[in-house]
């Protein structure tokens, strides 16, 4: 495969299931997935389109011409007045359940789209958008000046560039009518002012969040729900208004994901306001662990006194048995049945230093063990077993060599000096080695 002349694509919007024409960061925020892309012939198909916008805000339009719309085609859509430049997120059978999602009470609500974006319109759309930040910068000395308490957080024109939205953030009611006169003078344009909250102003700004990841807000939820202190009281969580509040000031969303399982599991759990009664003493509860399921009782109702840690099936059967009149000797269980809950550790009584020692005797190149001495001794290190076949075997060398006939040792050495002499001889004439019996010379 040629590597240096292949080409490579730039993954886009639309490659990740968003809008490759998006208008601004926050293009995968409303993006829904279109699972019904790939049915042919759909006989619930609609000529409803999305259409989003700039500062996550969408419209729902009928395609009344039948163009050959996709997902991230730009497109000139009816507006009051002029017309507004956006780009299709959704077509299909699926837009007519996302606009009972949005509620939209009327039918005039949905509007016509003209025709597909020309590069006119998207010059004077690009040219309109370059004006935003100027003008929201502008706009906020213009409200300090008339003394309103209130901040601009963004300003979005149209597609034509003949109507601007301000984005504004107030704790108060604020008489802005002046304002907009001013502001209608000074910018040329129809003006239109909308009130976000605090969520809405920290999800278009974006930031991380205390967990170390993107605000949810600027990423995936759109949807906000009333967060009360029910949610942290639920799970347990210490009333801190410091952890507990978010970028924007207000109670983290987050509080409610998993307050539902906390419920849940909460039912389960005995009464805080029951207590145990044992042969020995009574006992209160301490505390709970939800999510595991146990409660730590102790004889002291305020004070933690010889604590007791107990299955909440357990201290439902102790409560039952006080009904009746009877009493446990202790709140625990037996003891074989505690353990058989605990982990084995299967390294609790290994020995870490095993794999220091070596598990056969190493041998040097003579091919005698280490350790192996002119005396007949056994290499130290090696295994009871190899010792014995180690001593067996040097047993039976001993007996195979008195068994041998035995020769003068002098004639042994002179006979073994001539075998090597007459090899090197034959080494260096090129011919064969001979053997190591000397040969006879005439």
């Amino acid at each position: 495969m040629d590597y240096k002349n292949m080409k490579f694509k730039v993954a886009t919007g639309c490659d990740h299931g968003g809008c490759c024409g998006g208008c601004c960061r926050s293009d995968h925020q409303l993006n829904t997935y279109d699972w019904l892309a790939d049915v042919v012939n759909d006989p619930d198909k609609t000529d409803l389109v999305e259409v989003q916008f700039k500062n996550t805000r969408k419209g729902y339009y009928h395609n009344v011409n039948n163009l050959q719309l996709t997902k991230g085609d730009m497109v000139a859509v009816e507006a009051s007045p002029g017309h507004d430049i956006g780009v299709v997120t959704l077509t299909g059978r699926l837009v007519a359940l996302q606009i009972k999602k949005a509620n939209l009470k009327s039918a005039d609500d949905i509007k016509r789209i003209y025709r597909l974006a020309k590069p006119v319109d998207l010059d004077k759309y690009e040219e309109a958008k370059s004006r935003e930040n100027d003008t929201m910068i502008q706009s906020r000395q213009i409200a300090k000046d008339l003394g309103l308490k209130m901040k601009i957080g963004d300003v979005e024109y149209q597609g034509d560039g003949n109507k601007a939205i301000f984005y504004y953030i107030a704790d108060e009611r604020v008489d802005f009518r002046q304002l907009i006169k001013v502001l209608a003078d000074t910018f040329h344009v129809r003006i239109e002012m909308k009130q976000i909250g605090a969520r809405q102003e920290a999800g278009r700004i974006g930031g991380t969040g205390p967990c170390g990841r993107e605000l949810c807000c600027a990423t995936w939820n759109k949807n906000f729900v009333s967060v009360n202190t029910n949610a942290a009281r639920f799970q347990d969580i210490s009333l801190n208004p410091q952890k507990l509040a978010g970028m924007c000031g207000k109670l983290k969303c987050c509080l409610n994901y998993e307050v539902d399982n906390y419920v849940e599991a909460a039912k389960r759990m005995p009464s805080k306001e029951v207590s145990l009664h044992s042969g020995d003493a009574e006992h209160f509860v301490f505390k709970t662990d939800i999510l595991a399921g146990t409660v730590t009782y102790s004889t002291d109702k305020n004070l933690a006194v010889n604590l007791v840690t107990i299955t909440a099936e357990r201290a439902r059967a102790i409560i039952e048995m006080n009904r009746r009149g009877e009493k446990p000797d202790s709140l625990e269980e037996e003891r074989h049945k505690q353990h058989t809950d605990k982990p084995i550790d299967l390294l609790a009584n290994a020995d870490l230093s095993r794999f220091d020692k070596s598990k056969r005797p190493k041998r040097p190149a003579n091919g005698k063990p280490k350790g192996d001495k002119r005396d007949g001794s056994a290499p130290q290190n090696g295994a009871p077993q190899q010792r014995k076949e180690h001593l067996r075997q040097r047993e039976q060398q001993a007996e195979r060599r008195r068994q041998r006939p035995q020769q003068p040792r002098a004639q042994e050495g002179k006979q073994e000096n001539n075998g090597n002499r007459h090899r090197r001889d034959n080494q260096r004439r090129g011919g064969a080695p001979s053997n190591n019996q000397p040969q006879k010379q005439e």
